[in-house]
Order: C-alpha cells, then sequence, then structure tokens
C-alpha cells in the first residue's frame, strides 16, 4: 500500500532540504501513519486502517462509524 491516511487522506508532500549556504536538495516529508486495528460493535467485527495521528485523534473526537462514513464519500477508502 502507498503512504496514504485512509481517513484523512493525507500524503507524501515534497520540498527542499536547505543547507547553511542555501543550497536546495529535494526531500520528501512523510505522513506519521501507523497501522491500527478498530473494532466495529455495529458490524462485531475489526478492522485495520492504515492511519495517520490524526486520524486516530479525528475518531476520537467523531467516533470511527462517522469517520469512515464521511472518508468513504471522499475517496479515501473503498470498503472497510
Amino acid at each position: 500500500m502507498s503512504r496514504v491516511c485512509q481517513v484523512t487522506g493525507k500524503s507524501v508532500m515534497v520540498g527542499n532540504n536547505v543547507s547553511h549556504s542555501k543550497r536546495r536538495t529535494k526531500r520528501k516529508f512523510y505522513p506519521n501513519l501507523s497501522t491500527k486495528k478498530f473494532f466495529l460493535p455495529e458490524e462485531d467485527r475489526w478492522i485495520t486502517l492504515k492511519i495517520s495521528a490524526a486520524g486516530i485523534r479525528l475518531i476520537n473526537k467523531k467516533g470511527l462509524k462517522t469517520v469512515l462514513k464521511e472518508a468513504k464519500e471522499k475517496g479515501f477508502i473503498k470498503n472497510y
């Protein structure tokens, strides 16, 4: 799988390393992803998501079912 959060859609960004002499070389900024299992009590099963730290906070705030529904509408996740 690619390095994309399945809840927020965060992905790799591109930027520059800037040295002391201001010489610029390309680099990548990776999202803070982790693989985490969540329990869906409505369906009585576990699901595994590749999710960013911001996505985990979003699930704690809104709840798993609503976050999965919004992610499916935005196209970040196909099925869970």
